[in-house]
């Protein structure tokens, strides 16, 4: 249970720092060669990301992933 509640915050806060910023999820996705529904997923905390995945969110997102990855701290 903790590891689906953890990815639901992760991808909440994705989403948060995706839209504060005016990011769409095409935008987002095309920035890190995905597709939108990967980023709709991840979001919705369904997917339990790679690092490097991780990285490229954090990339296309504009920060660090020490700072996508603080509200699970």
């Amino acid at each position: 249970m903790e590891k689906e509640a953890s990815l639901k915050k992760l991808g909440r806060h994705i989403q948060e720092v995706r839209k504060g910023k005016g990011i769409t999820q095409m935008k987002l996705a095309h920035s890190v060669g995905k597709d939108r529904q990967s980023i709709q997923r991840l979001e919705a905390g369904n997917v339990n990301p790679t690092y490097y995945y991780l990285r490229e969110i954090a990339n296309g997102l504009g920060i660090t992933v020490s700072e996508l990855l603080a509200p699970l701290s």
